[in-house]
Order: C-alpha cells, then structure tokens, then sequence
C-alpha cells in the first residue's frame, strides 16, 4: 500500500512513524517532509499547498491514501480536489476545515448551537476594533481571523498594546489577509487542555489529553509560537471533566457541523479551558496539533492506518481506542530567534547520543548524512515515563545531548502537570 503525507513538520514525522508500525507495512512518500522524515518515506519535492502537484503526483504514482496534515492544504480544498479525481484523502474537506480557517465561522457556530465558549465581538473597520477595545477590560484577546502558523492571538495587557496590536494585524498585515477581520474575546482564566478526537461525522472519538506550551518563554513569557512542547495526559482532565466536555462541547460540535451541511471527518483538535464556569473551547484545529502530536500518538497503541481508513469509510463506530498507562513528554529545540527571524543550516550534532527517546523532526534538513536546522522549531524529543515527571526528566535529559547553534528550548515543559 502507498501512502502520501502532506506536510513537513514535527506533526508529520509523527504521523509518518505511527503509519510506518501499521502492520500493513506501507511505503510512505512525504511532500515536502523533512531531514528525520527521510529515513521512514521518500521525500517528494512538491509544496504543501501546491494541490495540483499533489493531485498529479498522487495519480502518477497510483498513491493508494493520501494524509492531508496541516491547515493550509485543508483550508484551501485538497481533500475535495483529490476525492475528485477518485483519490483516497484523510482529513476534513474544505467546508468542514473552515472551523479553523475562520475564527468567525467557529465563533458563530458556538454561538448558534450553545457551545461554550468566550464572549466576543467581530470587526472588519480596525477603528471600530479600537473604539470596542477602549470601553472594556484587559487583558483581552486578540484573534486573527485566518490561519496565522498559529501566531495569530495576541493578548494585550493594556490599551496601548491593543491598539498595537490591531494596526499590526488589521493595518500592517502582519499576517496577511489572514487579518482582513479580527476577533476580540474575553480573556479566560484557569488551566487549558487539549483534546484530538477522531470522527467520521458521526461517530467521535477523543484521544488521551495533552497541554501545549504556546509562549517562547518560560513561564509563559515572550511572543505565541506554533508550540513549544507538549505533554499528556493533562493532570486535571479526570473522568468528571470528559464527560462534561462530551456532553457539552464534542458532540455538540460535530451534530453542529452535520446541520451545518459540512460534516467533519478527520481529526478534530479541541483547545479547552477549564474555567470557574465550566470547560469552554478556547479554538477548534481541523487537524492534528504540533507538538501535542508528538506526545499523543506515542502512547496511542492502535493501528493509525486502520482508523484512518475506518473514518473514510464512515464506520470509525467499529473502532476501539487504546492508550498505554504511561505519560508522555515532548519538548521543542528551536532556533535562536524564533518565532521572530532566525538562521538556518546549522549542523545538528548529538543524535546518536539519544537514547530512551524519540526525536521527531520539525525544521531539518539532511545531506550527505548531515542533519542541519531549516526551521524555527527544529526537532521534538518526545520520552514516556511511569509518570509524567518520569517522561519530562528523561525528555530534558535527551535534549541536553543534542546541540545546534543557537538553540534554544523551554527548560518549564510539565512544570504544572507534575
């Protein structure tokens, strides 16, 4: 069996080494993928969102499934456009990927369906933001509408940064047309979860929790990141608190998208917050996140292909899910700079040393043997443990033996789960 993944990242590598374990054995092409991805697939040079190249390289090959991983791709109809030609795709069409793609499509929703979430307001007139923002409290959240890398929230402590903030996004385009509106929400306090669920539309099924670390910084500090590590399970998501989210938030939301007429299939990613209120959805992902992947999938011990195939054929209610007891950790090395500008090409060195983890590449490149930097988030060393504390100590042992100029990591991933 061939399979195709599209993406190249941290997120992809994982897949690509789960999919590798199916006992079906499949051959695995990656486009574009990466350095580590090399070793299990056959990298394809064709862009992510280059739908065309990945529909014709698809047919040429005679690809039998095609894993459409991140945003971008989804959001722009690759799904639709490969099933067109009769191509096996995994994820979210078009239609259904918009839950991500437009805050105010997933905002709206909430809203009309009774599904918890943040008070919020809209604007396309960036005074208008501005007038919003100087008769409220702060902080405050400051959404792009589109997709943003995952950048796109700012949240500004005081009036002047608000302000900053809406001229960045709405006048500057910092992010593109991805900020032609914004969303301003209320700021929620308490703990945040993150929940991936596979669905066919119908049927859903919630994977083992996790938490993200979006900051730069430790303690929180510095500019939102695509992740700076993850762990699972999240310590305060109890049996109380799925049930709840079952209940008020997971199936709600996939019986929304069906009488929406965009039914979801794929994985869907619930960004929670556990508040004093009650769990609320911070953001809905159309697909995987990066880097609660990398610790998710880990301590999954299901065959991936075989519910992937499950929810294209729209019979996922045959599947059982199973996770292994022990926790998982994930921490992120980056380049110095990033999320801002930062240099690429620099040889990676330690790897060899790793032992009792597993490294997922995010931005690396490899030539002649060599692996070098070619991103901002760089490599993921994912460790599992008896416990979480377990899994965060061997995960920071491993990083420590691996070196690249410039590197840099959060030395707090797990601080609050263990």
């Amino acid at each position: 069996m061939k399979i195709l993944i599209v993406g190249g990242g941290g997120r992809e590598h994982a897949i690509a080494w789960k999919l590798a374990q199916s006992p079906v054995k499949p051959t695995l092409y990656c486009a574009p993928g990466n350095g580590g991805i090399s070793e299990i697939a056959t990298l394809v040079p064709i862009k992510a969102t280059d739908i065309e190249g990945v529909c014709n390289f698809a047919e040429e090959n005679k690809i039998d499934l095609v894993v459409v991983a991140p945003d971008d791709p989804l959001v722009a109809g690759m799904v639709d456009a490969l099933e067109k030609k009769g191509i096996r795709a995994f994820g979210p069409n078009a239609a259904a990927a918009q839950i991500e793609g437009s805050k105010v499509f997933a905002k709206n929703l909430m809203k009309k369906y009774g599904i918890p979430t943040a008070s919020y307001e809209t604007f396309s007139d960036p005074e208008a933001a501005i007038a919003y923002l100087e008769k409220g409290s702060f902080p405050a959240v400051i959404k792009a509408e589109g997709l943003a890398l995952g950048k796109g929230v700012i949240i500004p402590q005081n009036l002047d940064e608000a302000k900053t903030a809406v001229r960045d996004i709405m006048e500057d385009k910092q992010f593109g047309d991805a900020g032609n509106r914004v969303v301003i929400e209320e700021f929620l306090t308490g703990r945040e979860i993150s929940v991936l669920a596979f669905t066919d539309g119908k049927t859903l099924l919630p994977m083992c929790s996790a938490q993200d670390h979006k900051r730069a910084l430790d303690n929180d500090e510095g500019l939102n990141t695509g992740g700076m590590g993850a762990y699972s399970p999240s310590p305060i998501y109890d049996k109380v608190l799925e049930k709840e989210c079952m209940e008020n938030i997971f199936l709600p939301t996939i019986t929304a998208m069906e009488k929406e007429g965009c039914p979801f299939k794929g994985v869907l990613y619930f960004g929670l917050m556990s508040t004093k209120d009650g769990v609320k959805v911070i953001e809905y992902n159309a697909r995987f996140g990066d880097p609660e992947t990398q610790a998710v999938l880990p301590r999954m011990e299901n065959d991936l292909l075989e519910i992937m195939e499950a929810i294209i054929d729209g019979r996922l209610d045959e599947i059982k899910l199973s996770f292994k007891t022990e926790a998982a950790a994930c921490i992120i090395a980056a380049s110095g700079g990033y999320p801002k500008s930062y240099e690429k090409g620099y040889p990676i060195s330690g790897l060899d040393k790793v032992d009792g983890a597993t490294v997922f590449h995010s931005g690396t490149a490899k030539k002649d043997g060599v692996f070098t930097t070619n991103g901002g988030r760089v490599l993921g060393v994912t460790a599992m443990g008896e416990t979480l504390r377990a899994a965060v100590d061997k995960a920071y042992e491993n990083v420590k033996k691996i070196s690249f100029t410039d590197m840099h990591y959060r030395t707090d991933i797990g601080k609050h789960g263990v």
